[in-house]
């Protein structure tokens, strides 16, 4: 991607925008996920209030962690330079 200052291309526009695009859909799958596991059997059975409750915030207390830092996971590995697939190797003719 570009350097500071530098203008982006419409092709690395659209691929930041994809890039956004699937950190905040697979966050949102994944603390939907975690919350249904941690949360959702209380929301099903009837369970001895104090153990409803604890089950439901401790759903609500790491779902938006787990969305966090599912985002800054994504976006980060996409804002590393690739690496070359044979390092070392400069051009396919070296």
């Amino acid at each position: 991607m570009g350097g500071h200052g530098e203008r982006r291309t419409q092709a690395e526009r659209d691929a930041i925008t994809v890039e956004i695009g699937y950190a905040l859909s697979s966050a949102v799958f994944a603390a939907a996920v975690l919350f249904g596991a941690v949360a959702g059997p209380a929301l099903l059975f009837e369970l001895p209030d104090h153990v409803e409750w604890l089950m439901l915030r401790v759903g609500l207390v790491l779902a938006p962690v787990l969305f966090v830092a599912r985002v800054v996971s994504v976006l980060l590995r996409f804002s590393r330079p690739a690496q070359p697939s044979q390092p070392g190797r400069t051009s396919p003719d070296s």
